[in-house]
């Protein structure tokens, strides 16, 4: 009865939050949340990334570690996505972030905090880390087809990556002003990108349920699975599996519709909305299952 009860108080702060967004969607169609992608964009998500990595207590070492272990789990993400893409003979090029970008920072941080306290919170951040800095380089270069150094350049979150882990490698401690300012950001912007998660359920469309299925499954049922191949296969245990294994089983990120909308056609748009949206849904059913036995066995 504990596991279960664990599992409601880990995913219903979470999941209660995007409901407000959906509910706030339905009442306003129009629900502007454009300041909400420049406020996580330019401060939030840089101090998450600070916070996350500092307050959990993680080493360089650690960082490190994750930081690897993030390098084969999207890489195995990004096969995987390959090969659906190319047996459904979609645009393996473009469409293909849905697959490897999952939503491990705004949801898998919070619920790896919920679930493994702050080391769980840290270990989370670090695989995050790499995530963050896809969407800002090899997201970009997927969607137009081109690199842009001059984006992860302009990307604050990509200087508060490169600090952080300046100051892990030298053991320098943050002073405390500005863990108290970082703390306040970080946690305003998981709640505002949460609602507006709940709110963009109701302002994105699904183009093709049939194909969005089939995409989905790749990224929130086979996402897990690989998740625990990687556990078995680095031995992993505790804090370390049950973290990894939360991550994989993240939905589609919806950074890669924001990117997608700016950068490519309209066909391909759609069909990112539509694996966004369904992987979501998906991911309220998948998640729990994954947590249940990230708790039980890596607890």
């Amino acid at each position: 009865m504990d596991i279960y009860l664990k599992l409601f108080e880990v995913l219903f702060p979470v999941f209660f939050i995007i409901g407000i967004g959906f509910f706030l969607g339905k009442k306003n169609p129009n629900f502007d949340t454009s300041f909400i992608t420049t406020y996580s964009a330019n401060f939030g998500t840089p101090a998450l990334v600070i916070f996350a990595l500092t307050a959990g207590g993680v080493t360089f070492k650690i960082f490190a570690e994750f930081f690897i272990y993030a390098i084969v789990l999207l890489t195995s993400f990004g096969l995987v996505g390959l090969i659906f893409l190319l047996l459904m003979k979609k645009d393996y090029i473009r469409e293909l972030p849905t697959f490897i970008l999952p939503n491990t920072g705004n949801m898998g941080i919070p619920i790896c905090l919920f679930a493994y306290g702050e080391l769980g919170m840290g270990i989370a951040a670090a695989i995050s880390s790499l995530v963050v800095m896809l969407h800002f380089t090899l997201n970009i270069f997927l969607a137009k087809r081109a690199f842009d150094f001059q984006t992860i350049f302009k990307s604050p979150a990509f200087y508060a990556i490169i600090i952080t882990v300046l100051f892990l490698y030298f053991e320098l401690p943050f002073p405390q002003f500005v863990m108290n300012t970082v703390m306040l950001l970080a946690y305003g912007m998981i709640v505002m990108i949460l609602m507006s998660l709940g709110v963009a359920l109701t302002q994105m469309k699904v183009f093709s349920f049939r194909d969005a299925i089939i995409t989905s499954t790749g990224r929130v049922i086979i996402g897990p699975l690989i998740g625990f191949m990687l556990i078995k296969i680095f031995n992993l245990s505790g804090v370390s599996a049950g973290v990894v294994l939360i991550q994989s089983a993240m939905p589609s990120a919806i950074l890669c519709y924001l990117v997608a909308s700016m950068y490519s056609p309209k066909e391909i748009v759609d069909n990112i909305s539509s694996t966004i949206v369904v992987s979501t849904l998906m991911s309220l059913i998948t998640i729990p299952i994954a947590l249940f036995f990230a708790l039980k066995y890596f607890y």
